[in-house]
């Protein structure tokens, strides 16, 4: 008698995954986790980085505003004002004017008796920006410029000592920073705008009472 075939009752259609396939598949699957999580921790906390850069920005103002409240009870000129320009003309302190030489407003030199030193800057002129290289004075501290700034608006220029008297008697910073650009203090023709816009940003306003 023949003996019997026995039958493959398992389905035709089912594979077993090979287990160093399996093995393969689990360590693709770790090292795009492993990848993804490194993406994540290297990405840069926002929130750490905008409080330290404001943490800088209010020790800029603290060391600022009792030099310039002196020179507003001294010769009437809004702290705000001060302030104000140092923050927009140096960056907070961060120029290489005002980092190297202590120089916060972007003070030029037309004495041959001042230190000073030569850098290039950008004017506006024509209708369109330009750069040029220009004498600035170098200072042996903030303080030191702050005075020569205030200077500057109450004794004015060799040409017209009451150039900067606009802005010695506004009652407000408003008035005082259109003065600034009517006087021709910057050739940006939003000079102005920007000052104004630092301030109440920044709340300087609040030195001015």
């Amino acid at each position: 008698m023949a003996k019997r075939k026995k039958k493959n009752y398992a389905s035709p259609s089912f594979k077993k995954v090979p287990v160093i396939l399996s093995v393969t598949i689990v360590l693709i699957g770790i090292f795009v986790l492993m990848s993804s999580l490194k993406k994540i921790t290297d990405l840069p906390i926002q929130g750490n980085n905008q409080e330290t850069t404001d943490t800088k920005n209010e020790e800029f103002i603290n060391k600022l505003v009792p030099v310039a409240k002196e020179l507003h009870q001294t010769y009437g000129i809004l702290p705000s004002i001060i302030i104000g320009q140092a923050i927009l003309e140096s960056d907070w302190g961060q120029s290489e004017l005002s980092a190297k030489y202590n120089n916060l407003f972007g003070i030029k030199s037309f004495s041959p008796n001042d230190d000073s030193i030569k850098l290039k800057t950008k004017e506006y002129k024509d209708g369109k920006w330009i750069e040029i290289s220009a004498n600035f004075k170098v200072y042996a501290s903030w303080e030191d410029c702050m005075r020569d700034h205030t200077l500057l608006f109450v004794n004015g220029v060799d040409w017209d000592p009451y150039l900067y008297q606009g802005v010695l008697l506004a009652s407000d910073y408003k008035t005082a920073a259109k003065a600034l650009q009517a006087s021709g203090y910057a050739t940006d023709p939003d000079y102005a705008y920007k000052v104004t816009s630092v301030i109440e940003k920044n709340e300087l306003y609040q030195y001015d009472k």
